[in-house]
């Protein structure tokens, strides 16, 4: 079963529209969608290695734009969606608490987060909701997903053959891993509040 997933999955990766489909979840990842690009990432730069320095690229770029628009949710669309989201993760009782720390180590926040499996949009929508400098809030936000997404690639260009043995081995380990992964993000989430 896992060697047909796999294998449906690196078929996936090489077709026309995968780089379309990995801009689209990096973008939405960033602003309301629960997986990560990584997903879609992982097996492009395996299918294709020599092009996992472009498909980090347009993850990056994707991911920051995709961080804007969670950014306008916070900002303009708290009392609906935002809000929504928030309460979701359990932040609603600490916004205040948040303020106060986002006032003083917002930057350390964005630049954590944005590499650890805690969903980003968590940062994106809190940013907009507080106010934070918009253009300091994109700056850190490309540097942190470009930080991200670049090393992926980079293990990619010079761990890939040992990465495609492995996961045509142990697709299933992998998988469990990835969303193992995702899910203590959320749990991480959902604690931090």
């Amino acid at each position: 079963m896992f060697e047909k997933l796999y294998n449906w999955t690196i078929s996936l990766s090489e077709s026309r529209h995968a780089t379309w489909a990995l801009a689209g979840v990096a973008f939405a990842e960033s602003s309301f969608f629960p997986l990560p690009p990584d997903l879609i990432l992982l097996p492009m730069s395996l299918a294709k290695p020599q092009k996992a320095w472009f498909y980090a690229a347009v993850c990056t770029v994707a991911s920051v734009l995709g961080g804007a628009a969670g950014y306008a949710i916070g900002a303009l669309l708290y009392d609906t969606l935002g809000q929504w989201i928030i309460n979701l993760y359990g932040y609603a009782s600490k916004i205040d608490a948040l303020r106060a720390f986002y006032a003083q180590w917002g930057w350390a926040f964005i630049l954590v987060k944005g590499m650890t499996p805690i969903p980003f949009k968590l940062v994106t929508i809190v940013s907009g909701l507080l106010a934070y400098n918009f253009a300091l809030f994109m700056a850190l936000s490309l540097v942190t997903r470009g930080a991200r997404f670049f090393l992926l690639a980079a293990a990619m260009n010079t761990f890939g053959d040992f990465f495609r043995h492995f996961l045509e081995k142990h697709f299933g380990a992998f998988m469990a891993g990835l969303l193992a992964i995702v899910v203590f993000g959320f749990y991480m989430a959902a604690r931090m509040a």
